[in-house]
């Protein structure tokens, strides 16, 4: 047999193919992070004016979606639920105007308290008490009739004023006393406005005169009748306007006098009684 040449045995290699996990720890192994480089530019911070500041509003996630970012895996995350949007907020200052404004409602109202405080103290000092109309006496003169319908009628009052305040003064104007019968105005008649110091009494005159009044059928049956027995009933209603004076302090308001009277027939057309109230309005 023919010796066949040798096959030449290949050389084990210089660096034995050492696979170990040192081997893999340390070889560069290309990862997403470092594929990728971090962006280092940072982001612009916008120039905000003096009197403007920024708010950090987060929109609907279905406004707008932000682009995906890898991870450290190498799977690309999802996209943004929220996007960051600057909102602009607008902050002045105070007008100068405003606080002066507002320091002298200020001073206003403390004043305001002050003053109602003292009116309060006046008023639970003194006490004040409503004045009295009245009537003193009272005269019928004459009551004849021109026609089945029309009459005239000649009255004199004696009217009384009481100021029962002790250490208040008024003032009497805007005065108006009317007679009445059946609920019927036949006369009215103005008094002058006065003044009256405080627990004084004013007796004022005046006359009443009816006429060609009208009254209808009804009421002239009545008074006809009244004047038969010798009691004729009437009325008489006052208004007038009261001021009370303290110093610097003024105040008013409206009194309401009504008088009951029954009087005989004329001649004589005497006083027979009476009933007077005051109310206040």
């Amino acid at each position: 047999m023919s010796n066949l040449p040798s096959t030449p045995q290949s050389q084990p290699p210089e660096t034995p193919p050492w696979d170990t996990p040192s081997s893999r720890w340390f070889s560069p192994i290309s990862t997403p992070w470092r594929t990728t480089p971090r962006s280092r530019q940072s982001t612009p911070t916008p120039t905000t004016p003096k009197a403007l500041t920024e708010v950090i509003v987060s929109k609907s996630p279905l406004s707008q979606k932000s682009p995906a970012t890898p991870t450290h895996d190498g799977i690309e995350s999802q996209p943004l639920n929220n996007t960051m949007v600057p909102l602009r907020l607008r902050t002045t200052r105070t007008n100068p105007w405003i606080w002066c404004g507002a320091a002298l409602c200020f001073i206003f109202s403390i004043l305001l308290i002050i003053f109602g405080i003292a009116t309060l103290v006046l008023f639970l000092a003194l006490r004040p008490r409503t004045p009295v109309f009245d009537v003193s006496n009272a005269k019928l003169n004459t009551i004849y009739f021109e026609s089945p319908v029309y009459f005239n009628g000649d009255m004199l009052l004696l009217l009384n004023f009481t100021n029962p305040n002790k250490k208040l003064g008024v003032r009497f104007d805007h005065l108006s006393v009317e007679l009445w019968f059946s609920n019927k105005k036949i006369a009215t008649q103005g008094v002058l406005p006065f003044k009256q110091g405080n627990g004084k009494t004013r007796l004022e005159p005046i006359r009443l005169i009816s006429n060609l009044v009208f009254l209808p059928v009804n009421h002239l049956v009545e008074l006809k009748r009244q004047l038969m027995t010798n009691q004729i009933n009437y009325e008489i209603r006052s208004l007038f306007r009261v001021r009370a004076v303290l110093g610097i302090i003024h105040y008013s308001y409206w009194l309401h006098g009504s008088c009951q009277l029954q009087l005989a027939s004329p001649p004589t057309g005497g006083l027979i009684s009476r009933n007077c109230t005051t109310k206040k309005w």
